[in-house]
């Protein structure tokens, strides 16, 4: 499920939205603090350069000088993507092999955390923080070998973000008091955005892919039902027209996406040749965990993310193998448990959640029993093998919007008794758990299968619950079908999931903190209940995250967030479980390999060769 922004973001840097307070506001004893997060023995090459050769203007890579041949092969959990439109994909996995073939104005630098050009050459923002200017790179080419002009970028932000076309989640997280941005083409390679009000995500939105105008307009014009099916699964490889390094070649249903290199590509290494290095890109399908882990084993993968049980064998196996293992710090995204407090009808007039489960739900101190009873400690040392820290927020433990005030604690069944005594909860002979009408505590505890470390979680927090008398159904669920219920029918009672984050941007968790939000799982709202009632906590949320936006200044900004943390953290609507070390695994034969806790291992695909 994706948060919004769906770029990983480590490292520490909060841009203000006047251009004089980009470097001025970044809490500079905050990136010492996350430097020693994790240990790099390898600089990334920094300053890249623009070159202009023969009229173009390329980025120059200043990685050392790579050999053009090989094949990487990565790996994704689950069916596989649903759609390649990377404005109309709703999962992670589709985000990720669709974002691969498309660039942004902008990316994030992947130490310092800095927004630098991509398809842009270059960009200023105004002394009033409304005004972004962006240039554009001269005579780069779309795969087909038509030019990347300002129609392109006017056009994406207009008549497929701004329209509301696809997943509308980017449209959503720049909504200020009601009102869009507005872009203009000042000339075929000048775009200025313009702000209602100083706004400062902003700049990191400028990250949003691009699409070729002449490819996706026809589909854009017939509206949201056309677009919806444009580039689905099934489209042939050739009809994709891309802007990044890799273009599609083929795409096995439930076995593997594979790519090759763009040949129009904008980047060149120091020699002025054109970027990528390697021939091909693949991605295998794996059903699960397990045999992501035994195809790494078989040497079909060429790295992979190590969870924490099995770290320490690797680990011992590393120094006689072909791979390195590399510690990248903290996750950048959170796992939580959720209630379904809907308390909502259907078109039929029944309710969404069964009217005794919504009293369970609905009360603070029935959330905080459960949040009591949770072993996060037990779930640490025995599932992620003590590589991890228990969670208790919705920022991830490296984010510099970390609410430090908010103390973590250990699990107390005692305190979770006197919790449920205080709502009128009782216990039978039997030791079951009754509420005060006399209903006995059940409910259904999903989570999507295949992913082991959540079925896992589910396992002991099934066995922490029943500690409490509940009767708990634990069912993992087919990633899809979980995902069409929590945002589509809203037939669930309690899930185990996680988003991904930006850990220098809380605004990128718009979309699920708010009470208008697409990824507001806890009350979701379909179309027709934009306007019902909201929670008190959820008015108060909805304040802070509108403020947040607004304020310029990181201090101001810190503010407003700590208080959102400090709504959660007391009322439950998210229970935040623990968040895990990310390793990371790569064969040694591939070479300009350069680990950051924000890039992670293959940000820079364009430059990793196969010696």
């Amino acid at each position: 499920m994706r948060r919004a922004v769906y770029v990983i973001l480590v490292f520490v840097l909060i841009l203000g939205l006047l251009k004089a307070c980009i470097n001025r506001d970044i809490p500079q004893s905050e990136v010492k603090n996350q430097n020693t997060a994790s240990t790099f023995d390898i600089t990334y090459p920094d300053n890249q350069k623009n070159v202009t050769v023969n009229g173009v203007d390329y980025l120059q890579s200043q990685a050392p000088i790579g050999k053009f041949k090989g094949t990487f092969t990565s790996s994704v959990i689950g069916e596989g993507p649903k759609t390649f439109n990377p404005f109309n994909s709703k999962d992670n996995i589709s985000s990720i092999l669709s974002e691969i073939m498309y660039d942004g104005l902008l990316t994030t630098h992947p130490v310092t955390g800095q927004p630098i050009p991509r398809l842009a050459k270059s960009f200023s923002i105004s002394d009033d923080g409304r005004e972004y200017t962006i240039n554009l790179r001269r005579g780069i080419k779309w795969s087909d070998g038509k030019p990347i002009t300002a129609d392109d970028v006017v056009f994406t932000w207009r008549d497929i973000i701004f329209a509301g076309l696809g997943n509308t989640s980017t449209r959503d997280s720049i909504i200020i008091d009601g009102k869009l941005p507005t872009v203009e083409k000042i000339d075929d390679y000048t775009v200025k955005f313009v702000t209602p009000e100083p706004f400062a995500p902003f700049v990191r939105m400028l990250s949003t892919p691009i699409a070729p105008k002449h490819i996706f307009k026809p589909a854009a014009d017939k509206g949201v039902e056309a677009f919806d099916m444009f580039l689905s699964t099934d489209v042939k490889p050739e009809k994709l027209v891309t802007s990044g390094a890799f273009k599609l070649k083929e795409y096995v249903p439930a076995q593997r996406v594979v790519y090759e290199r763009n040949p129009n590509y904008y980047i060149i290494n120091k020699n002025n040749q054109k970027l990528p290095y390697l021939d091909r890109l693949v991605y295998l399908i794996v059903g699960d965990l397990n045999n992501e882990v035994l195809k790494f084993e078989a040497k079909e993968l060429d790295t992979i993310s190590l969870q924490g049980s099995k770290v320490a064998r690797y680990k011992a196996m590393e120094p006689h193998s072909d791979f390195t293992i590399h510690n990248l710090g903290p996750d950048t995204g959170t796992m939580y448990l959720a209630m379904n407090l809907n308390n909502r009808k259907n078109d039929k007039g029944e309710f969404y959640v069964k009217p005794s489960k919504q009293l369970w739900f609905n009360d603070v101190n029935f959330r905080k029993a459960v949040d009591f009873a949770i072993d996060r400690k037990n779930m640490v040392l025995n599932i992620a093998n003590g590589i991890g820290a228990p969670l208790f927020t919705p920022e991830s433990l490296n984010s510099i919007f970390l609410n430090k005030d908010l103390k973590p604690y250990d699990k107390d069944i005692e305190k979770s008794k006197e919790l449920l005594k205080k709502s009128g909860f009782v216990w039978d002979k039997q030791g079951r758990l009754l509420d005060k009408y006399g209903n006995r505590v059940e409910f259904d505890l999903l989570t999507n299968a295949g992913n082991t470390e959540r079925e896992a979680i589910g396992v002991m927090v099934k066995q922490d619950l029943e500690d409490l008398g509940m009767k708990v159904n634990f069912k993992p669920v087919e990633f899809n079908s979980l995902v069409n219920k929590l945002v589509n029918s809203l037939d669930w009672d309690m899930v185990i999931m996680g988003f991904t984050g930006s850990p220098l941007e809380p605004n990128g968790g718009k979309n699920v903190m708010m009470s208008d939000g697409t990824l507001h799982v806890y009350n979701m709202r379909l179309a027709k209940d934009k306007n019902s009632s909201r929670y008190d906590f959820e008015k108060r949320i909805d304040d802070l995250f509108i403020k947040g936006a607004l304020a310029t200044k990181f201090e101001e900004r810190k503010k407003y967030y700590d208080e959102y943390q400090k709504i959660v953290y007391d009322e439950k609507p998210f229970i935040y479980i623990y968040s895990p070390t990310r390793i990371v695994a790569i064969r040694n034969k591939f070479k300009n390999v350069f680990p950051t806790s924000l890039g992670g291992v293959t940000y820079n695909i364009e430059e990793i060769y196969e010696e």
